[in-house]
């Protein structure tokens, strides 16, 4: 399978970028992988922690994810393999650097091989697979936005109180060099076949519902993945919202 990848970033409306992104899609290879990191604690400690975190990935799966004996079942155990390293280059960096304790990042890591898609993820960064009709995030929510829909759901919490809850934003797992809480590693894949759409970003997006994603995916579904991204990115803009965070995310349509 082919794939046609396009990715934007935007500060939103703070003056600096804690959201990180690499993408290696070599054309021989018939895989490739994006990593996504949102950084957190501050200006300075989030930007380290998302940077150093992509960097790391990046290097250990161009390095691992390639080698011709590696069959597809493996790369589960890479991606765990991956983030485990990833977090031990933040407890290393902080024990250097004692200025920035308590930073951490999100990361999510989606993997495209032969009409497949493996992922590993921490925190509330979402992957979003468009199979031509529905939108679904496919990996983990790791913050308190699932129980409090819970809570919703059962009863126990209004709607609005629900979706305005100044807690739904807090995340139960992090990169931060200590013991990751959860870790989202999908086995087996999720198939994937022409025409599906997979979008990885940071929870910036998120300023936009699920529904109006949906609505801008289904109207581009059959454009470059430039122009959804576009698309998309206005989107965000036309909201003015005054707390905008930081959104970085990248689109892969398989071809």
């Amino acid at each position: 399978m082919m794939y046609d990848v396009a990715a934007a970033a935007s500060k939103g409306r703070r003056d600096y970028q804690e959201d990180a992104v690499a993408i290696d899609f070599p054309e021989r290879e018939g895989r490739g992988f994006i990593v996504l990191a949102d950084g957190m604690g501050g200006h300075q400690a989030g930007d380290i922690a998302s940077r150093l975190v992509v960097s790391e990935i990046a290097e250990f799966l161009k390095d691992k994810l390639y080698e011709e004996e590696v069959n597809e079942g493996g790369i589960p155990e890479i991606l765990k393999e991956a983030t485990l390293a990833a977090n031990a280059s933040i407890a290393s960096y902080v024990k250097r650097n004692r200025n920035v304790a308590g930073m951490g990042t999100t990361l999510v890591v989606p993997v495209l091989a032969n009409g497949h898609l493996y992922w590993v993820s921490v925190g509330d960064s979402p992957l979003y697979v468009f199979d031509g009709e529905e939108l679904r995030q496919v990996n983990e929510d790791h913050s308190l936005g699932p129980q409090i829909d819970l809570m919703v759901k059962s009863g126990m919490l209004d709607p609005e109180k629900g979706r305005n809850h100044p807690d739904r934003n807090c995340l139960t797992s992090v990169l931060m060099g200590s013991a990751i809480a959860k870790i989202d590693c999908n086995k087996p894949p999720l198939a994937l076949r022409k025409g599906h759409i997979v979008i990885v970003s940071s929870d910036g997006l998120q300023f936009l519902t699920d529904e109006e994603i949906h609505k801008i995916v289904r109207e581009h579904q059959n454009a470059r993945s430039s122009d959804l991204v576009d698309a998309l990115m206005t989107a965000v803009e036309k909201l003015d919202d005054p707390d905008q965070d930081n959104v970085s995310f990248a689109v892969i349509k398989v071809t």
